[in-house]
This record gives structure tokens, sequence and C-alpha cells, in this order.
């Protein structure tokens, strides 16, 4: 087939016309490609730049803030907070990038998700350390080391277990918001939300005591039958509440051993609680002697010895006549001392004083056995 002369010349103009379009087209993307790289270079630095001053700025008012002691925030808090302020500095840097399109297509859609959990976890660190920041700054108002710290304990108990409920529900908030960002889990979430009635059912029963524990340490931050310092003697052991969580309870045993107890047993089991209304408490001593032992004599011994230590806090002095059985007298010594710690110490000093004081006063008064023998008329003592 022979090609005619207008045949030949509309072929030459369209590969004209195509060479013109094709290196008109390689130029305009060529153009597009360099003021891309333009754009993200004036990015880089002003965003660098803008993070910088903004991280130092708000550094530096956060540590003239924290200087202050009139101030909740804590002396140090400039120096907990910088690391999760500067990661939401930097998500937000990145999100403003996104919007002014500077970063290539290719890589939009993955830096767009990065900055997105970028964001939720710094700002889940931020409200954490904020919260545990504000906590502290309160707890500073109250000394748990006092003599007289009943009120100190109840606060510092409640603030503890209100704080560890709020970070839980924090953290599981920001998983689920994290989690519903993937599109894959999100459509998983939303088939889920259609059959919830049988799935929380489920849940409910195979979770049954882990929801009991953690509405027990609820129950207990807000009803408070035990606090941080309590004095209580569980399981046949005397110690001391030592820490208090959402799902267990440490006491630490007189003899520095640790006691673990889910919240729910304070809840279910009866315990004793030496400290529910006061850490005021009342010691005990018995003394067993003869039926010739003046108790007179043993009372005014008590009130010396008690005078001459700084044990007793001055309120309760009783020595009474508890007892008598056919081999002699009960004497009960009853004192009173600041706290249960220092109630042990005098106990143990007031019954080894009262020991001592018969064994060099009144040595033949002395718990002793009587025989009489009636065979001889004479009557023996042992």
């Amino acid at each position: 087939m022979k090609l005619s002369l207008f045949n030949v010349k509309y072929i030459f103009k369209a590969f004209l016309f195509g060479s013109d379009y094709l290196i008109l087209r390689v130029n305009n993307l060529y153009m597009q490609e360099i003021h891309s790289d333009s754009n993200f270079l004036q990015f880089l630095v002003f965003g660098v730049v803008g993070l910088v001053i903004t991280f130092s700025l708000l550094y530096y008012i956060l540590l003239r803030v924290g200087k202050d002691p009139k101030n909740l925030l804590p002396i140090n808090f400039a120096n907990r907070i910088k690391l999760p302020l500067l990661l939401i500095i930097i998500a937000l840097v990145l999100r403003i990038g996104l919007l002014n399109n500077v970063f290539i297509y290719n890589y939009v859609k993955l830096i767009s998700h990065t900055c997105t959990l970028l964001l939720i976890f710094s700002l889940t660190w931020f409200c954490i350390v904020l919260l545990k920041a504000f906590k502290g700054g309160l707890m500073r108002k109250y000394d748990i080391t006092a003599d007289d710290n009943l009120h100190a304990r109840r606060v510092f108990t409640q603030f503890t277990i209100l704080e560890r409920v709020i970070v839980f529900l924090i953290v599981i908030f920001a998983i689920g918001i994290a989690l519903m960002s993937f599109d894959n889990i999100r459509a998983i979430g939303i088939s889920f939300l259609t059959s919830a009635g049988i799935a929380g059912i489920i849940l409910g029963f195979s979770a049954q005591k882990m929801l009991a524990t953690l509405v027990a340490g609820i129950q207990i931050a807000i009803t408070q039958p035990i606090r941080l310092d309590d004095v209580v003697i569980v399981e046949g052991e005397w110690g001391w509440i030592e820490e208090i969580t959402l799902t267990y309870v440490v006491v630490r045993i007189w003899d520095k051993r640790r006691m673990v107890l889910p919240t729910t047993y304070f809840i279910e089991k009866p315990f004793q609680n030496w400290t529910r209304t006061t850490s005021e408490i009342l010691g005990t001593v018995f003394i067993y002697t003869d039926f010739y032992m003046p108790v007179d004599a043993l009372r005014e011994e008590l009130t010396r010895l008690l005078k001459s230590t700084p044990l007793w806090d001055g309120n309760v002095n009783v020595l009474q006549v508890t007892n008598a059985t056919e081999t002699g007298m009960e004497i009960r010594a009853l004192m009173s001392s600041k706290n249960s710690p220092t109630s042990w110490d005098l106990r143990v000093f007031i019954r080894e004083k009262l020991i001592t004081f018969i064994q060099q006063n009144y040595p033949e008064c002395l718990p002793r056995t009587r025989i009489e023998l009636k065979g001889n008329s004479a009557t023996g003592v042992a």
C-alpha cells in the first residue's frame, strides 16, 4: 500500500507534535520535582527551627513555673515532661507538612499514619506524667510520716488508687484509638459491635474474677476499710499495709516478710485494723505473781517506769488484777502509745522492768506451787 503525500505530511506533523508534547511533559515533571524538593527543603529548615524554638520556649516556661513552691507542679516536672512534649511538637510539625503537601505522594499515607500513632502515644504519656505530677503536688500538703497521720493516710490512699484507675483508663482508651487507626482493625471493630451483646456476656463470665478484683480496688479507694500504713492482722499475721493497687494489697509483716493478698480479701473476709480511726493504740502486759505480791507497790513502779520513757504518750496508765487461780494472780498493766510500733517497744520495756522489780524487791512473790502433806500434818511450799 503506497502512502500519499498528504498522509506523509500528516504523520510527520503528528510526530513533531508528539515530540513537543513529550518534551513539555518531561519538563513539567522535572520542574514539579524541583519545586517539590524546594518545598521539602524549606519545610525541613523552618520545621526544625520552629521545633527547636517552640520546645525551648515551653521548656523554659515549665522550668520557671516549677521553681515556684506555690505551684502544684514539682520542681523536676520540666525534666519529666520534656520527652513527651518534644514528641507532641514533632507530631504537630509533621501534620503541618502533610497539610502543605511537602512529602512525596507515595509516602504520604505512611507518614500520616505514623504521625497519628506518634501523637496518640505522646499525648497519653503527657497526660500520665501530668496526672502524677498533679498528684505529687497535692500530696506535698500531707505528711504521712507525722505521728497523727490518719487524715494524710486517708487522702494518700484515695489519691493513689484513683490515680491508678485513671491511668488504666487512659492507657486502654489510647490503645483503642491507636488500633482503630488501622483500617483492617476498624472493620473488625465494626463487625464486633454487631455482636456486642453475646461477646459482652462471654467476656463477663470469662473475666468475672478480674472484674471483681478491679471493682474491689475502686471500692477500697472510696470506702477505705484499709489505708496505707494501717496496722492490720490478716491470716494470723501482724503487719502494716505497704502498698494498695487495683488488684492486690501488700502487707509488710513485722519480721520484714511480705504478704500479698487480692483486694477482694479485704471486702469479703474479716480482718483486724488497729488504726482504723486513730493511730493511737493501747498495749497490755500480763504479769503472774503469788498472792503475797503487794499490788500497790507494783502499780507505783509502773507509773514510775512510764514517766521515765518517751515511749508513753501520757494518756493511759492502769494496773489491775484481772484474774486469780489456785496458783496465783494475773496482773494486767494497760498503757497507751502513739502508734503500734511504739506500743510494741513500750510493752517489751514494761514487761522486762516489772519482772526485774519483782526479782529484786519481792522474790518470794514469784509464782510458786503449794503442796499440803496431810499424813505428817505438815505443809510444804515448792
